[in-house]
């Protein structure tokens, strides 16, 4: 019997970030859905049942990805799947934020294939 590829929810404003990390997560067998923000994610969501993951960038216009970590908390509905945030600063202070609130990870960019084993052993 054949598994399901993992379904990664990707939230990233930019295209070009948005763009490598769908790549990458691809090339590791990955199902990859990209959105470009919270507001777009949270919609798909309640939409979606089968995302096993979400990936959101932090700095994002409107609603952040800690923003959006804490709506996924909020829900019902949604409060079961892990929140990994991915951020271009290395902040103790910002990640024991992003852990606090219930993200299951923070991963650093760039974002390349070392990370995909990473990112994967949260799901």
């Amino acid at each position: 019997m054949a598994f399901a590829s993992p379904h990664v929810l990707v939230v990233e404003d930019s295209r070009v970030d948005c763009m490598l990390v769908t790549r990458v997560l691809n090339k590791s067998k990955v199902r990859v859905t990209a959105v470009d923000g919270a507001e777009e994610a949270l919609n798909f969501l309640n939409l979606e049942h089968d995302v096993n993951l979400i990936f959101t960038d932090y700095r994002m216009p409107g609603m952040t990805g800690y923003d959006l970590l804490t709506k996924v908390k909020e829900s019902p509905k949604l409060k079961h799947l892990p929140v990994v945030i991915t951020c271009t600063e290395d902040d103790p202070e910002m990640i024991e934020k992003f852990m606090e609130g219930g993200a299951k990870g923070f991963i650093l960019k760039p974002i390349n294939l070392d990370v995909v084993p990473q990112l994967l052993s949260f799901i």
